[in-house]
């Protein structure tokens, strides 16, 4: 067993969880890295979205025919700018803001002296001249957009060393339209810093992002060593420590992003932390799969030596004229076949072959016998024909004093109870089930009034099939006496005979005060319990008597709630041999 147990069991764990650990570490770097490198591939494709709507704008702005029409535009008089600038130019500029959410501002600088700096218009100034946007824009000579970093407007005449560029800008030349007076005209559309933050934080990204420009300088990074809103820092000049890996998202075919990246940093801890938590599910894995098949081979090993001492022992005793038998439960392997057998070669011997078959026999006879004393008892035990004679004269007193209705009250009570006394017919057809309930409900009715209304509805397949007598009836009377009669103003009694293949449905609802859940798992438990019957009667005899002819192939369905009436659904198998 030691041999089997290393070269079957121990061997073949061990390489199996080594492969598995290769395998599964392999597979969730390999996961970790795409997931991250889709997150940066994610935050660059936002990024570019922000920039491309800005982009959009200011392609509007720069072939509107109207637009440059009043920009290019001698003013005689500063009421004919202002004409032209509440007409068309303010409806034109404050249209896109709410719009596009990530617009700071639009603002046109223009050097036409005829018209109003403000509202979106600025003068072209030899202070902005000087800014580094302008001086861009006038190096590259061309009518594409420019991105560019930029400061706020307010701190253009600040001093290099104070100034704070952490705004992002679509700037162009407005040079669509031919002008005769040749002025210049320029677009600067700044994008919120608060939406270019939310796209480069809000990432489940455990690491720093580098936004760098086609110079390799950092424009924008999460990196809080990183100063770039004051300082030009190169990328290149970075240092990183020896474990982090870089994740790069380029922009190579948009040209006013032409050759930016956004990069990723991410330390390899951060990547191979899933990979460590997967490290140690394998090796809890890898001892759980050698403990238990070690305990298992050693209950095995204990079980077979002691069942093969067990035999010996017991060999031993007869050869000295013990002939006793081995008390131990039954077993499938070989050693307990040969308990088995030793077991019967032990009682032949002994001749109680007989006496076995004869306590057997015996005991079967006693448990049918039992069976049938338990049906009988349910039962009525009274005499019943005394009763029978006093209906019936009741009932033709009733006739000849034309009083029919009592009549016809007393003729269903009578034949409820001959039926429920009459002992050798224990099985009915459906359709005579269903006229002890009709009798039992007029019954009702006659007592109610028009306190209770009921309706029956019988399946025409259903009517011939046999079931046992008085099944159901109990529950009619339970909705009833319990439900509907201590409702004030009466309510409805709904009976339902199906059948479904091989099986009978019957059903009962009504709308009357209905059942709380102790009551419902009172009548369940009738299911599970072995108890005598005794003298009880009712649902639960029912119940009884259903386990008693059916065993477990009948169903009960209890729906129940206070207030709000009860469902009862009593599901049988239909009995052919009764059938035929």
């Amino acid at each position: 067993m030691l041999i089997l147990y290393i070269l079957s069991v121990f061997l073949p764990i061990v390489l199996t969880n080594v492969i598995f650990y290769h395998v599964t570490t392999g597979n969730v770097k390999n996961q970790r890295m795409k997931d991250i490198s889709r997150a940066v591939e994610q935050i660059n494709n936002e990024f570019r979205s922000e920039v491309e709507d800005a982009v959009t704008i200011s392609s509007v702005f720069y072939t509107d025919y109207n637009l440059n029409q009043i920009l290019k535009t001698d003013y005689k008089e500063p009421a004919d700018y202002i004409e032209a600038y509440d007409t068309y130019f303010r409806r034109i500029l404050n249209s896109y803001t709410p719009v596009y959410t990530s617009i700071q501002s639009i603002k046109i600088y223009v050097e036409n002296p005829t018209m109003l700096h403000s509202g979106g218009v600025g003068y072209l100034s030899d202070e902005v001249k000087q800014t580094d946007w302008f001086r861009l824009l006038k190096k590259r000579n061309n009518a594409h957009p420019i991105f560019i970093r930029t400061q706020q407007e307010d701190l253009y005449l600040k001093s290099e060393e104070n100034v704070i560029r952490d705004t992002f800008s679509i700037i162009r030349e407005m040079n669509y339209f031919e002008s005769k007076n040749n002025w210049q005209k320029f677009l600067k559309i700044d994008l919120k810093t608060s939406t270019i933050d939310q796209v480069f934080q809000n990432q489940n990204l455990q690491g720093n992002i580098y936004l760098v420009n086609d110079k390799g300088q950092i424009e924008y990074s999460t990196d809080p060593a990183v100063d770039w809103r004051r300082e030009t820092v190169a990328y290149d000049s970075l240092e990183f420590p020896p474990d982090a890996i870089s994740f790069h998202a380029e922009n190579a075919y948009v040209s006013y992003l032409e050759n930016w990246r956004i990069i990723g940093t991410v330390s390899e801890e951060e990547v191979l932390k899933d990979v460590r938590q997967s490290r140690e599910f394998v090796i809890v894995l890898a001892c759980l799969n050698i403990v238990i098949p070690t305990l298992i081979i050693l209950w095995i090993t204990r079980s077979l030596h002691e069942r093969l001492v067990r035999i010996l022992r017991h060999m031993k005793k007869v050869k000295n004229q013990h002939f006793d038998t081995i008390k131990q439960g039954e077993s499938l392997d070989e050693i307990g076949q040969l308990t088995s057998e030793f077991n019967r070669m032990t009682i032949q011997v002994k001749s109680l072959i007989d006496d076995v078959y004869i306590a057997d026999i015996q005991t079967k006879s006693l448990e049918l016998e039992r069976r049938k004393a338990q049906l009988n008892a349910l039962q009525s035990q009274i005499n019943p024909h005394f009763l029978f004679n006093a209906l019936e004269t009741i009932r033709m007193r009733s006739l000849i004093k034309d009083e029919t209705e009592t009549a016809k009250i007393i003729h269903n009570m009578a034949k409820i109870f001959r039926t429920s006394l009459t002992w050798g017919k224990d099985r009915v057809m459906v359709s005579e089930e269903v006229e002890f309930i009709v009798c039992f409900l007029e019954i009702q009715k006659y007592r109610f009034e028009d306190r209770m209304n009921y309706r029956i509805h019988i399946d025409p397949s259903a009517r011939d099939c046999m079931v046992p007598k008085m099944m159901f009836l109990p529950f009619v009377e339970n909705a009833s006496i319990h439900g509907i009669e201590p409702l004030r103003h009466g309510g409805k009694i709904e009976v339902q005979v199906e059948r479904e293949a091989d099986k009978i449905i019957f059903s009962i609802s009504d709308n009357g005060i209905g059942m709380d859940d102790e009551k419902v798992k009172q009548f369940y438990g009738y299911l599970e319990s072995d108890e005598e019957l005794g003298e009880r009667i009712g649902v639960q005899n029912v119940i009884y008597r259903l386990k008693l002819i059916y065993g477990d192939r009948f169903q009960l369905l209890i729906k129940s709630m206070p207030g709000q009436g009860t469902f009862i659904r009593v599901v049988v198998p239909v009995d052919h041999e009764a059938n035929r």
